[in-house]
């Protein structure tokens, strides 16, 4: 035992200091698209690329909707690659509609339990999520911690897209989570149904049937987003916009 005291007083803490710092290590994120600017002939080319119609044409070129990016990549591994990327790992966002307060309150954000559910997920988010929980990430020293229910729950954190039998499930268990209460759609998949919804089995996502508070894009998320939305769900950290807009890019807001 001693050994392992001393091997470990050595080598040192090895988890992310994010969020007192800014987490510089390569690989961290996949990477989001940006809006940007192009001719009507580019931008009709460039949005007909995109499984899920994430990019959207507009005058003088495209906006990105990040609801429904799946990071397929195919709009930056074109043969004119003009697409503007972003490796932010800061992306979680939230609906601007809705006056109720969206995040927890103050007794919430060093203590804050998660109920995950699986709602059609093919476990590359779910597995995203697990990670949370290991050394490098430990979501513990932020005052996450998960729950096995829904009783004991502050976060309700749906990944996967919505299907048909689940919808019951989904809908019995934020019901018997006490208030106040929260909901996390983590993933493309959960925020818009992803390359599968809408359809007549699978809805447009988790907003379809719960008031969404937090909103994590991409397909999967890395843990170092889906830990950012869980900042953003207790007041912690402030929500990004989902919408990116040309005039907010060129303007540096975006």
């Amino acid at each position: 035992m001693s050994q392992w005291v001393i091997r470990g007083l050595r080598s040192g803490v090895k988890s992310t200091r994010y969020p007192a710092s800014k987490e510089i290590a390569e690989g961290t994120a996949p990477g989001l698209p940006g809006a940007m600017r192009l001719s009507s002939d580019r931008a009709q080319a460039k949005a007909a690329l995109c499984p899920t119609e994430a990019l959207q044409i507009v005058e003088h070129g495209l906006d990105v909707d990040l609801r429904h990016c799946v990071n397929c990549s195919r709009c930056r591994r074109d043969t004119n690659p003009e697409i503007n990327w972003s490796y932010d790992y800061e992306c979680a966002g939230r609906e601007a509609a809705g006056q109720r307060d969206w995040y927890l309150s103050r007794p919430f954000k060093r203590s804050a339990h998660i109920l995950v559910i699986d709602t059609g997920d093919c476990g590359a988010c779910l597995n995203e999520v697990k990670q949370l929980n290991n050394p490098y990430y430990n979501m513990h020293r932020l005052g996450f911690f998960l729950t096995p229910t829904p009783r004991h729950a502050d976060l309700l954190l749906a990944v996967g897209a919505l299907t048909e039998h689940m919808r019951v499930p989904l809908r019995k268990a934020y019901e018997a989570m006490p208030n106040p209460k929260r909901v996390i759609a983590v993933g493309a998949c959960a925020l818009s149904g992803g390359v599968f919804g809408r359809s007549f089995v699978c809805a447009g996502g988790i907003r379809d049937l719960l008031p969404v508070d937090v909103e994590v894009p991409g397909n999967p998320p890395p843990p170092l987003a889906i830990l950012h939305g869980l900042l953003v769900a207790v007041g912690r950290k402030s929500p990004i916009s989902l919408h990116r807009r040309i005039q907010d890019f060129e303007n540096g807001t975006g």
